[in-house]
Formats: structure tokens, C-alpha cells, sequence
């Protein structure tokens, strides 16, 4: 591991020195560091993974066997947060081919279809087995499996945690399970079954991942080091933003990853670091800038990825202890959850109107507590930051990943780009628990064509656009300023926006 840019003389010697004593506690996995009515008691399994995860090494080889019997070529990854996000960069950085579907968009969900079936693993990953969207991917591909003459139990398996009744029930049903450290919250299990069988499945050799964890681990609890560096760098040196960007670095999307682990860990009890991931970084003060490979950067961490791995769930334990918030929890996930079961409840996820419509032409309508007919006149809010939430195809509807950094030039603020649900397990909880000095720019589009969920009373439209209103209720509920922008057009609507910010 390489580091430069900002080194122990840049922050605080106090709380350096306070972070050095607190990491011997984390390295013994003392779960008072947070306080007396944390989730710590059960959620620090995490720190010794690089060598607990060694047991999980016979089950991978059994596992990877099995899929190879069957002539297995084709991944699809089912899962929301920390079951996907860490996948998702293994592949990346491995060269692997991995389709990580955690959407449910109807499109997105048709696009993941691979063209031969029978060659295909679908892995459900989910610790709870009680994820909305991950149980409604499961139920639309055990159909598709069968209707194609082709035995689920060949072709799917779960990841979850033991003694859950989806761990049970999938058992009981014939299904290859495998289960996680309970002991593990979701967003630190990248060393865990979660980030590792999908990882061994693809070919990956996973003990190199946790070799380089440990090796590096070990180091934490010397005297001023990188962890500690770093995180108290994230405390004092900033005041909320920290700029990532992946630009050149060999672990692709790795930002993405930190991006769910700082943002939901820390964006709690109105206070918390929002990361924002950035193409080029900006000239603002305000903001650390960290990167992967040379660039201008305050910082560069340069490293394999399961240094990369432990590296940062360390920063973000002792981050979190700084801010004095528990790490573990993620109270407004659950929150949002439960706004858009009440919505599908009402039965008309797709035609409510929150916020209400305030402009409509033939291209979109515009939803807002605001009166306004434009985006450019709702970035003229004064606000500390914005977020760009698309309910999209990703994937098909690319193009207005643009948008963020036309906001963020055309504002001056830090600006943020999530696609829905994703971001709802990332930085969703960070925009309703964090600080609350956020305005939010929701996306969402007519929908050509509609996908059953089998064994749900609701589709995946319905659920989608029930996830977006929830959402939006909870952050207008809040006071804080929200546009929906519907597409009624999607690819005019797309181009139109993207003109409208161009302009001078």
C-alpha cells in the first residue's frame, strides 16, 4: 500500500493520538468504542474476516465445482448495497463478467436476461432475505427458469445469513445455500461470503484478497497509521464532502463501494461525511480529494483491492467514532422500506403525485412543492449540496449521468448521482439522517413495458415508482426542497435537460 498526500503533521495530533488508542480496542473488537446502545455487540466480525473468511475456502471450491458441472457461464447477481456493491468491483477490477442487477426497473430487468438461460447462475445475495427488490428478482427468475423447461435448483443460489426464514425456507426447497457471518453488517462484508462466493464463482482467487487484507490489517494498530491518518483527516479536514474519483485507478468502482460504506455508516443523527463521486475534481476548498492512481488529489491511496477493502471499513469505524454516531445502524433505510410498502398498499404506486405536478409539456412533467417550470430555476436554490436520484435504465439511460457535473459547475455546491433503488442502500440514508442542508433532483420515466412479479400483488413498475414517491415523501416530509422531473420522452427529455444546464 502506497499513500501520499496528507500525512499525520496535516491533522490534529489529538485526535490522531485519541484514534491510535482507539484502534487496539477495535483491533480486540471492543464494541463499547461507540457507545452503551449500539449495534457494535453484533457487527464487529468484520475486523477479523481476512482470516475467519479462510474457512469459507473449501466451500468456495466445492461451490465453483458444482457450477462448473453444470457448465455455468453466465453471472447474474441479485442483491441491494453490501451484497452487490463489492461484487461489482471484484469483477471490475478482476476482468470478470458479472451482471449485478440491483434495480428494479422493468427494462433494467429485461436487460439482464442472458441469451442462453441454460448456462446461466443466478445468485441471490441478500443477509436479511427479506429485501424487497432482491425477493422480487428471485421470484421473476425461478418463473423464468422454469417456463424455460429448466430446474431452478440447477440455476440459482442464496447467500444469506443463518437461521433467516429465507436461509430455511431455501433449504427446505433443494436450493445450495451459503451462509455469512451473522456477526457482519452488510456494508463491511466485502471479505465475507457476500463479496467472496460471487468472486470465486467468477474464477477469482480470493485468498490473494484476503492475504493482502490481513497483511495490511495488522499494521492499524501501529503508531499514526493509515487508518488513523485518514480518518482523521475525513473528521477535521472537511466539514461534510469527500471527493473520490476512480479516473485511471485499476479498481474501477471502487468509489462507488466507499461511497455506500462512508455515507450510510457515518449520515446519521443530522451529522455524517457525504461522499461524492466526481469525473474531474473540483477547485473547491471545501471538499478532501481522494484518488486511486496519480492525479491532483489531497490524497492517494494506492493499493490491491483487499487492502483497499479493510482499509476502509477501518477509516470508517473510526470515523464514526469521531462523529460519536453507531456505524451499524441505518435507521432511515428502513424508513424508506417501509414508505413504499405503504404505497404499494394503496395500490396506485404509479399515479400518485408526490410532490404534486407544478409543469407538464410534451416532453415532461415536473413535480415540486416549488412553483417552477425548469431544472436550471431549482438549482438556483442556496443549499449545501445536491442529488441527482434517476430512476432509470442503467445502462440504456446513461446519458444523464451528465447532469452532475452541469449541476455541480452551474451551482457551485457538490453535487451527487445515484440510480434508483440503489442509492436508496447507499446514500439514501445519509440524505435523511446526515445533515440536513440537501436539495434533491429525482428522474423517473414512462415505462414501455411493464414485468410481472410472480407471487406479488404489484409489478416491478409499480414498485419502482412506489420507491421513488416513498422516497420523495420522506424528504419532503422533512422540509427539505425536492423536484421529481418525469420523462414523458425519455431520450427528448434526457437531451433537453442536458441542453437547458449547457447554457450559459
Amino acid at each position: 500500500m502506497k499513500i501520499s498526500g496528507i500525512k499525520a503533521n496535516n491533522v490534529d495530533l489529538s485526535i490522531l493520538a485519541d484514534l491510535n488508542a482507539v484502534a487496539k480496542r477495535l483491533a480486540n473488537q471492543d464494541s463499547t468504542i461507540w457507545g452503551p446502545n449500539t449495534e457494535a455487540k453484533t457487527r464487529l466480525n468484520w475486523v477479523t474476516l481476512p482470516i475467519k473468511s479462510r474457512e469459507l475456502l473449501p466451500i468456495l471450491d466445492a461451490i465453483s465445482a458444482w457450477s462448473r458441472s453444470y457448465g455455468h457461464e453466465y453471472f447474474i447477481l441479485c442483491g441491494m448495497g453490501g451484497s452487490s456493491l463489492a461484487p461489482e468491483v471484484i469483477a471490475s477490477t478482476y476482468r470478470k463478467s458479472l451482471v449485478v442487477l440491483d434495480s428494479t426497473d422493468p427494462a433494467q430487468i429485461l436487460n439482464s436476461l442472458p441469451g442462453d438461460l441454460s448456462k446461466t447462475l443466478v445468485i441471490i445475495s441478500s443477509k436479511s432475505g427479506t429485501t424487497i427488490e432482491t425477493q422480487s428478482q428471485f421470484e421473476f427468475y425461478k418463473k423464468k427458469f422454469i417456463d424455460n423447461n429448466l430446474d431452478p435448483l440447477d440455476h440459482i443460489i442464496m447467500i444469506t445469513d443463518p437461521g433467516t426464514l429465507f436461509d430455511e425456507s431455501s433449504r427446505s426447497a433443494g436450493y445450495k445455500v451459503i451462509n455469512a457471518d451473522p456477526n457482519v453488517g452488510g456494508r463491511f462484508s466485502a471479505l465475507s461470503a457476500f463479496g467472496l462466493v460471487p468472486a470465486a464463482l467468477l474464477g477469482v482467487d480470493v485468498s490473494i484478497l484476503l492475504d493482502d487484507a490481513e497483511k495490511v490489517s495488522k499494521s492499524f494498530v501501529d503508531l499514526n497509521s493509515p487508518a488513523a491518518v485518514i480518518a482523521a483527516a475525513l473528521y477535521s479536514l472537511t466539514d461534510q464532502f469527500i471527493e473520490f474519483s476512480d479516473s485511471n485507478s485499476h479498481t474501477a468502482g471502487l468509489s462507488d463501494w466507499i461511497e455506500q460504506l462512508i455515507a450510510e455508516s457515518t449520515g446519521k443523527d443530522k451529522t455524517g461525511r457525504l461522499p461524492v463521486i466526481v469525473e474531474e475534481v473540483s477547485s473547491s476548498a471545501s471538499t478532501i480529494k481522494i484518488g486511486f492512481a496519480e492525479g491532483p488529489y489531497d490524497l492517494i491511496i494506492e493499493a490491491t483491492l483487499g487492502e483497499q477493502f479493510i482499509l476502509w471499513e477501518w477509516v470508517t469505524a473510526l470515523l464514526c467514532y469521531l462523529l460519536r454516531v453507531d456505524p451499524f445502524n441505518q435507521p432511515n433505510v428502513t424508513e424508506a422500506k417501509d414508505r413504499t410498502s405503504n404505497i404499494l398498499g394503496t395500490k396506485s404506486g404509479d399515479t400518485l403525485t408526490i410532490p404534486p405536478l407544478v409543469f407538464e409539456d410534451t416532453d415532461f412533467a415536473i413535480f415540486s412543492y416549488i412553483n417552477l417550470s425548469s431544472i436550471s430555476e431549482f438549482i438556483k436554490l442556496s443549499t449545501g449540496y445536491f442529488a441527482v436520484m434517476a430512476y432509470l435504465t442503467r445502462g440504456k439511460d446513461d446519458e444523464i449521468i451528465k447532469i452532475r457535473s452541469l449541476i455541480s459547475t452551474k451551482s457551485n455546491v457538490p453535487t451527487t448521482f445515484g440510480w434508483g433503488p440503489r442509492f436508496l442502500h447507499s446514500t439514501g440514508q445519509f440524505h435523511k439522517g446526515g445533515q440536513t442542508n440537501g436539495a434533491f433532483i429525482q428522474i423517473t420515466g414512462e415505462i414501455d413495458v411493464d414485468v410481472l412479479i410472480p407471487n406479488k400483488e404489484f409489478t416491478f413498475k409499480q414498485l419502482q415508482m412506489a420507491q421513488a414517491l416513498g422516497d420523495a415523501q420522506a424528504l419532503s416530509e422533512r422540509g427539505l426542497p425536492i423536484i421529481r422531473i418525469h420523462l414523458k420522452n425519455r431520450k427528448k427529455g434526457i437531451s433537453r435537460i442536458i441542453a437547458e444546464l449547457e447554457k450559459n
